[in-house]
């Protein structure tokens, strides 16, 4: 009787370009990539896949996700627990490498690839893999300008009091690990030419909350000049992956009354109102693994392109542990990190509410 020999590995997959390298050339040595299969837990999400189809099943949408249109492109995950009992782990390892490295790229790498010639898992993955290689490379002396870090201090939750960082217990007292990175991308290629990416994420937030959010460009406001209407807002889509799945799009619609002034409609897929019924994202890919289905699960070169966008945010800020920003527990981050916007009228989108 024949049988397989496969290995499931989950993340992280090295600490940085280097040990990546050397972890895949170590696994290398007795299996072949395609007995390999590399989790990352958020693409087993329902509306992280849906992130494929709400692109490539709607027409309607295609015209408009490009530079000509789009703004710019908001990642996020926000969390209102602090790091709980992970010090271990957390504290040699930072929310950059945690997070951004690994979930919040993949879920770019999703919004901005090209449509795949099939839904076969090598196809998939290599439209990934041309995204995060057309990524515009962040030189030394730049890192402070793309990317942001701080740590949340003491402060008051929805829970009550909170301590800060460095009161967790197992936490070095000097440490100057990040809990909160922002860090902004662009990918250099004709869809997304000079089109801002901004990835976040940050533990003892405001609130819980993983979304993608697309904002779209003012209209020409020459037809609206001589009304009492000041500026359009932005027009916006929100895929909401947690708590609660959800699609949203705002558009502007005239206000009752005599005068010309608008207002903000949000118009919500009819699922966000259900409750989420999906199976755990483990669930999923576990299946997938019998199935020998790789689609979503990391290839070599994917993981070897990501580690080289954030390697040199990452070895700078190695060099730097005299002092970190800090962030009081229970909001939304510092308002530092507002610094990588490109203009003064991008800001933050926290969660579905604004």
């Amino acid at each position: 009787m024949r049988g397989w020999v496969w290995l499931v590995a989950e993340k992280p997959f090295g600490f940085d370009l280097e040990s990546a390298c050397i972890l895949e050339e170590r696994l290398h040595r007795h299996f072949r990539e395609e007995q390999i299969f590399r989790i990352d837990h958020y693409l087993g999400k329902s509306m992280v896949q849906n992130v494929l189809v709400f692109r490539f099943a709607n027409l309607m949408f295609e015209p408009l996700w490009n530079r000509n249109y789009v703004d710019h492109i908001q990642i996020s995950h926000n969390e209102a627990r602090g790091i709980e009992e992970r010090a271990g782990f957390y504290d040699g390892v930072g929310t950059m490498r945690d997070m951004i490295q690994s979930h919040l790229l993949q879920m770019l790498t999703l919004v901005a690839m090209e449509p795949p010639p099939s839904l076969d898992a090598e196809a998939l993955r290599d439209e990934k893999v041309k995204v995060l290689r057309s990524i515009r490379p962040i030189p030394r002396q730049a890192v402070h300008a793309h990317a942001f870090r701080a740590q949340y201090r003491g402060g008051d939750t929805k829970g009550g009091k909170a301590r800060g960082y460095l009161e967790e217990p197992g936490v070095g007292r000097n440490s100057t690990t990040e809990t909160y990175a922002a860090l902004k991308l662009y990918i250099d290629n004709w869809r997304w030419r000079n089109v801002p990416f901004y990835l976040r994420t940050g533990k003892r937030m405001a609130g819980t909350s993983s979304m993608i959010g697309i904002r779209f460009k003012h209209p020409p406001q020459q037809l609206f000049r001589q009304t009492a209407i000041e500026q359009l807002k932005p027009n916006w889509i929100l895929l909401n992956i947690q708590p609660n799945e959800c699609v949203r799009v705002e558009i502007q619609i005239k206000q009752e009354g005599l005068e010309m002034r608008t207002q903000t409609e949000r118009l919500d897929a009819s699922s966000c109102a259900i409750g989420s019924s999906q199976i755990d994202a483990y669930e999923g890919l576990i299946l997938d693994i019998i199935a020998g289905d790789h689609s979503l699960f990391l290839r070599s070169d994917e993981v070897s392109w990501a580690w080289q966008v954030v390697d040199p945010v990452l070895k700078l800020w190695a060099t730097e542990r005299d002092y970190i920003q800090t962030y009081p527990a229970g909001s939304w981050g510092p308002r530092e990190a507002t610094r990588l916007f490109d203009r003064d009228d991008q800001d933050w989108r926290n969660d579905l509410e604004g």
